[in-house]
C-alpha cells in the first residue's frame, strides 16, 4: 500500500516540478519497497522554491541527518523539535513577564557634549558632523515657521519633530542613498539629509501644482521617488509589511541596500507591527525597524500601551537582534543605525532599533499636549535633554563650530524658508482633473460620472469653491 502511494507521489512530484516549480522532498530513509519509521515521523514534504534561506537550509540538513532512534534513548533529556533540541527540566518554571533589570541604553554623549570614555563609537568626519548639526538646526527652524504658518491659517495641518531631531538626521547620515525609507510622519529630517529642498517641503505643505502628490495629500505627507523615500501614509504601521516585502525584493536582486522603516511607539500596538517582525525574521529580510519611543502615542502614554520593557524586548521574541539607543544622542543614533544597516545588508537579516526620546511638541497642530501631561515634564526634557544643544556642544568642543557659524546658519535658513513659503503660496493649485487621475489607466464609468457631477455643481455654485483651483 505504502509502495503504491509513494510511486504515485513521485509521478505527481515530477509533474509539479515541470509545470509549477514545486517539488517533493521525500525523507531520506523512505523507499519504494518499504515504509520506515523515519517516513512516519517525517512524511514526504511539499516545498516550493523561494530565495534560499541559509538558516532554514541548515535546519533542514540537520533534520535530515538526525538519527531518530536517539529519541527512544534520550527522551528523558530533551525533545527534538523544529528549530532545535529543547532540553527537559524537572523544575516547573514560568518565564518572567518583566526582567529584573531593564535593557540598557547605548549612549555616547552626555548632556554637556562630552563622550563617555568607555563607550566604543565610530568617529564621524568633520563634513558629516557639521552637516548633521546644520540639518538639525534647519529642521528646528522649519518646524517653527511651518507651525506658525498653520496657526495663521495659511496651511491646514502640521506636526513637528521637536525633541526628536537627532533620530531622523543621525539615522539618515548612517544610511546609503540607495537604502529605501518607509517613513511614518515624523521623519522629514531624513528627506532634508538626502537633499529635499525647502522649496519642495513648502510646495507639499501648500499643495500647489509643484507638489509631487498634486495636492491630494495632507501637509507633511512628503514623498520622493528620486530620494527613495516612500510617501507618508496617515494610517499607523501600514508601511511595515510593505517594508518587509521591499526588503525581500532587494535580497532577491542581490542589492547592496536595505529598507529602513520608521515608526513611533504607538505603532507597536498595531497588528501590522507584530506580523511584520515575524515576516521579516522568517524571510530573513534586510530591513531595519527604527522605533522612536517618545513616550506618547498622541495622548496615550506607553504605560497604557504595553507592560514589556519598552520595544527593544519585542525583537528577540521574533528572533530579531535588537538594540536600545539614546535617541537624544546624535552620535549614539548614528553608530547604532550604522551598525544595524551593516548587519542587515551583510548578514541579510532584520534588526530592531529602539530610540528613547521625548516628543517635546504637541502631537500635531490638532493637539494640545498640556491637557494630558505636565508642563514641567515637557520643559524638563526640552531644556535638560535637548538633542540639538547636546550635539552643538560636541561640535563646538572639537572646534568644528562657533557662534558666528551659528548666527549665519540660522539667518540663512530662515530667509530661504520664508522665500520658499512666499513662492509656494502664490503658485497655482493643481487642476481639478488631478483629483480623478493616476489611479486607473482607464477611469471607470462611476468615476467619470462623479467628475461630471462635481463640475456641474461648481458651475451652479461657483462662490462656494476656491477660485485658485483651475477647472
Amino acid at each position: 500500500m505504502a509502495a503504491a502511494w509513494f510511486t504515485r507521489s513521485r509521478n505527481i512530484a515530477d509533474y509539479l516540478k515541470r509545470k509549477t516549480g514545486f517539488f517533493f522532498r521525500p525523507s531520506p530513509t523512505s523507499t519504494v519497497s518499504g515504509y520506515s519509521s523515519r517516513s512516519r515521523n517525517s512524511p514526504t514534504r511539499l516545498c516550493s522554491w523561494r530565495f534560499e534561506s541559509t538558516i532554514a537550509q541548515t535546519l533542514l540538513d540537520s533534520d535530515s541527518d538526525y538519527d531518530y532512534s536517539r529519541l527512544q534513548n534520550d527522551d528523558h533529556q530533551g525533545l527534538d523539535f523544529p528549530g532545535g533540541r529543547v532540553m527537559f527540566t524537572s523544575e516547573m518554571q514560568f518565564i518572567p513577564g518583566y526582567p529584573p533589570h531593564r535593557v540598557p541604553c547605548y549612549h555616547v554623549l552626555n548632556n554637556n557634549g562630552q563622550p563617555n570614555m568607555i563607550t566604543s563609537f565610530e568617529q564621524v568626519s568633520k563634513e558629516i558632523g557639521v552637516k548633521m548639526y546644520s540639518e538639525m538646526v534647519t529642521l528646528q527652524i522649519m518646524d517653527t515657521i511651518f507651525y506658525e504658518a498653520q496657526r495663521q491659517g495659511r496651511i491646514s495641518f502640521y506636526l513637528t519633530s521637536a525633541g526628536e531631531e537627532a533620530i531622523a538626521i543621525a539615522s539618515a547620515a548612517a544610511l546609503s542613498p540607495h537604502d529605501i525609507v518607509m517613513p511614518q510622519y515624523r521623519e522629514p529630517g531624513v528627506l532634508l539629509w538626502r537633499g529635499f529642498t525647502l522649496q519642495e517641503f513648502a510646495n507639499q505643505c501648500f499643495g500647489n501644482k509643484a507638489d509631487y502628490g498634486k495636492g491630494r495629500q495632507m501637509p507633511i505627507h512628503y514623498g520622493s521617488n528620486k530620494l527613495n523615500y516612500f510617501t507618508v501614509s496617515s494610517p499607523i504601521a501600514t508601511q511595515l509589511p510593505q517594508a518587509v516585502g521591499a526588503a525581500y525584493s532587494l535580497k532577491m536582486d542581490n542589492k547592496d541596500a536595505c529598507v529602513v522603516a520608521y515608526i513611533g511607539d504607538g505603532a507597536t500596538s498595531e497588528g501590522d507591527f507584530h506580523a511584520s517582525l515575524n515576516f521579516a525574521a522568517v524571510m530573513e529580510a534586510p530591513v531595519v525597524f527604527l522605533c522612536r519611543n517618545n513616550g506618547w502615542a498622541i495622548s496615550t502614554p506607553v504605560s497604557q500601551q504595553f507592560r514589556s520593557d519598552g520595544i527593544v524586548v519585542k525583537g528577540p521574541a521574533y528572533g530579531i537582534q535588537s538594540i536600545r539607543v539614546d535617541g537624544n544622542d546624535a552620535l549614539a543614533v548614528y553608530n547604532a543605525v550604522h551598525a544595524a544597516r551593516q548587519m542587515a545588508v551583510l548578514e541579510q537579516r532584520p534588526i530592531l532599533v529602539e530610540a528613547l526620546t521625548y516628543r517635546v511638541g504637541h502631537h500635531s497642530t490638532s493637539d494640545d499636549s498640556t491637557k494630558y501631561r505636565p508642563v514641567d515634564e515637557i520643559k524638563n526634557w526640552e531644556m535638560g535633554q535637548n538633542p540639538v544643544n547636546r550635539f552643538r556642544k560636541w561640535v563646538e568642543r572639537i572646534g568644528w563650530w562657533n557662534e558666528e557659524d551659528e548666527s549665519q546658519l540660522r539667518s540663512s535658513v530662515r530667509k530661504q524658508l520664508l522665500q520658499a513659503i512666499q513662492v509656494a503660496e502664490k503658485m497655482e493649485k493643481p487642476p481639478l482633473a488631478d483629483m480623478f487621475s493616476d489611479v486607473y489607466d482607464v477611469p471607470p464609468s462611476i468615476l467619470v460620472e462623479q467628475e461630471q457631477q462635481l463640475r456641474e455643481t461648481i458651475k451652479r455654485h461657483p462662490q462656494d469653491y476656491p477660485s485658485d483651483v483651475p477647472l
